[in-house]
């Protein structure tokens, strides 16, 4: 008896050590994708990006997938970004792996395989909720502070006393001596995708760049512990947070008129993807760079951050609910022309690529109105 529970606990041990390194293994070599909405001579579906140069149709796939075994359970797969985001835990994402595995393992795609330069890129996701970091950089405040005071003539003030908490909101823990988190709203009328055009209003020439890593959200969130602020985030976008510093004219609330500023038609350029978060190792070490004409503008790294995309879900959600397929912006690295001296703002027959490690290159042309 004895030898006989020695040995089932052996068994035991051999059987979870096995799963365990099974799963470990398996979690490594699964296919990486991407996730995007795309046109097809005016047929619009989700699909599943695979090595940056074929698109799954998810919904087709599926069909084919089930119809090779009856027996499996039946899925029906959302045409609508934010309903597939909102129901990727609940049996999608496990289906979704299949599929891709599948396809990967073929050396003939099937059908419904496109290949990625047939098909027009739209953006990924059309959020309901926009909300972009403002002064997210440390080298990008300083910078702009820099050029506002040489602009002015002025000297650089004296260190001006810490902010204090926002009860409710943001509690400064005790040595932290950052500003407190900013966020603005953009208009969701302002989206564009990848290779859509950034058209320059009439009569506005200042025209800046900024390219931003996105949090896209995956379920409902308020009053989100920053312990668990991970479990809400469902992947990451990149977003170019054009923005129009040319300003209102006049004094009235400090002459800061973000309206203006941020939200013309054309000035949230998203895309091109969405990467699920199981497929990026650190979103806190990626690198991200802006090229204008091919120029390198912007070049820097996401570990640059002020506050982390966890504290800035946090500070999200203790204002308003969020909700699957809402993103936030996690502010601009140093390099716009709002603190550099060098200035070159976008003009019409520009090319603007906005590059993140780990999600993709987003590139829009500039025109005029």
């Amino acid at each position: 008896m004895y030898r006989a529970r020695i040995g089932l606990a052996l068994a035991v041990s051999f059987v979870s050590g096995y799963l365990c390194l099974y799963a470990q293994t398996g979690a490594r070599s699964r296919e990486p994708f991407k996730l995007g909405t795309f046109d097809q001579r005016g047929r619009v579906f989700i699909g599943a990006v695979l090595r940056d140069s074929q698109v799954i149709d998810i919904a087709s796939a599926n069909e084919a997938f089930e119809r090779r075994d009856p027996a499996r359970a039946k899925l029906t797969i959302p045409s609508d970004m934010k309903e597939l985001i909102g129901k990727y835990e609940s049996g999608l994402k496990d289906r979704l792996y299949a599929i891709v595995s599948d396809v990967a393992g073929t050396s003939t795609p099937p059908q419904y395989v496109y290949a990625l330069k047939d098909l027009k890129v739209l953006p990924p996701v059309r959020p309901a909720l926009i909300l972009n970091a403002g002064g997210n950089y440390t080298e990008h405040t300083q910078g702009a502070e820099q050029q506002q005071r040489a602009a002015r003539g002025t000297a650089a003030p004296a260190d001006a006393p810490l902010p204090k908490s926002v009860p409710g909101i943001w509690e400064r823990k005790p040595g932290d001596e950052r500003v407190n988190p900013y966020l603005f709203l953009k208009a969701p009328t302002a989206v564009i995708g990848n290779g859509d055009a950034i058209r320059v209003p009439e009569g506005r020439v200042q025209i800046d760049y900024e390219c931003e890593i996105d949090v896209v959200i995956g379920k409902p969130a308020r009053h989100v512990p920053l312990e668990r602020a991970a479990d809400y985030i469902f992947g990451y976008t990149i977003q170019n947070d054009v923005s129009d510093r040319g300003g209102r004219g006049d004094s009235r609330f400090g002459g800061s008129d973000w309206l203006i500023g941020k939200n013309h038609d054309t000035f949230a350029p998203l895309g091109p993807y969405i990467v699920p978060k199981e497929f990026i190792k650190d979103p806190m070490k990626l690198r991200q760079s802006l090229t204008l004409n091919g120029e390198v503008r912007q070049d820097s790294n996401t570990s640059r951050m002020d506050h982390n995309i966890y504290e800035m879900l946090q500070y999200a959600s203790n204002i308003m609910s969020l909700h699957p397929g809402d993103v936030i912006s996690m502010g601009s690295p140093p390099g716009t022309n709002l603190d550099r001296s060098d200035k070159r703002w976008m003009r019409p027959g520009d090319t603007v690529v906005c590059t993140i490690e780990g999600i993709g290159s987003m590139t829009n042309p500039v025109q005029s109105e």
